[in-house]
């Protein structure tokens, strides 16, 4: 990482839950900072960033740059997003860097494509370390992906990586992006969500929205999955297992055309609920590939749910 002004650079993971965002410095750690993402409007997600990156205790007169991930499209130039539709007011374009530069009075700010940005810190401070050619898969509110290539991020045009919209299933459940059969339709935590209340208006039980309610939460995260889950709620061990074979068709359909060397799950389902989850979503992907005998290796995050964070932090900074 490159010194910026005063060398602090942070960093904002913006997904559809959460603002995670951290404040670096030759590549410690030196504050950090976490919110709910609001649900109500794109301003007010600009807000709740920009309040972020002010919440990590750094003066703002020492901030030098600032990263973010997002979802969507993004525009590598301008740093507009479009198309994050996890995100409220994203459906259209939202011009986030411009806005939040603005906010610190023209600091550079770069946005990236969040996976991108998760995988490319953990590439480079985590588990993606030991290889070259990466695939980072992350189960979150959706599903993204993102390439390690000969050891650089690939971007493609701006949209490259987008696993969540390879489609498993012809014809099958209906995406948020509004197509038929995609990966995420099926993976993603909002489509789960979405499958389990249509569910239950058909008389399916479940403790998932009890649960919900209980941690007073307004969606179902992941937290509330992996509990369900360890009441063995039937309901719930249904959308995971579906999620984990549309997971292993897909990445196994990205290995046969990527032949990566390793493959990475996180997000905040990946990452909650762990080894366990990525060993269904490998044994499911084996059956698939065209060269098992030379499978990917399939590993967790290391470092979790900052992975966004300090990936949007080291591009800043690059």
């Amino acid at each position: 990482m490159s010194t910026a002004r005063n060398g602090v650079v942070v960093g904002v993971d913006l997904g559809g839950t959460k603002i995670q965002s951290i404040a670096m410095k030759a590549r410690e750690r030196v504050g950090e900072a976490r919110s709910l993402t609001p649900r109500t409007s794109s301003d007010d997600v600009v807000a709740a960033v920009v309040e972020s990156i002010r919440s990590t205790g750094v003066p703002a007169a020492e901030i030098g740059a600032v990263g973010i991930g997002s979802p969507g499209e993004i525009d590598p130039r301008t740093g507009a997003v479009t198309q994050a539709r996890n995100l409220a007011g994203f459906e259209g374009t939202v011009e986030l860097a411009a806005l939040v530069s603005k906010a610190f009075e023209g600091v550079k700010v770069r946005v990236d494509n969040d996976v991108r940005s998760a995988l490319w810190g953990e590439y480079r401070l985590g588990a993606g370390r030991p290889y070259k050619n990466v695939l980072g898969v992350f189960v979150g509110t959706g599903v993204g992906g993102g390439l390690i290539v000969n050891g650089r991020l690939y971007e493609g045009r701006g949209a490259a990586g987008e696993i969540g919209h390879v489609v498993v299933k012809p014809g099958g459940r209906r995406c948020s992006c509004g197509r038929l059969g995609c990966l995420e339709a099926y993976a993603g935590r909002g489509q789960m969500e979405l499958r389990a209340r249509k569910l239950v208006k058909k008389g399916r039980k479940t403790v998932l929205f009890e649960l919900m309610k209980k941690r007073r939460r307004d969606r179902v995260t992941s937290g509330v999955i992996a509990e369900a889950l360890e009441m063995k709620d039937r309901l719930a061990e249904d959308l995971i297992k579906d999620a984990v074979a549309a997971l292993g068709v897909g990445i196994a359909s990205a290995q046969n055309l990527f032949d990566a060397e390793a493959v990475i799950i996180g997000g905040g389902l990946g990452d909650r609920l762990g080894a366990p989850f990525a060993e269904r979503v490998k044994a499911a992907m084996m059956p698939h590939l065209f060269s098992a005998q030379n499978a990917p290796a399939l590993l967790n995050t290391e470092l979790g749910d900052l992975a966004g964070a300090t990936g949007a932090a080291l591009v800043a900074g690059a």
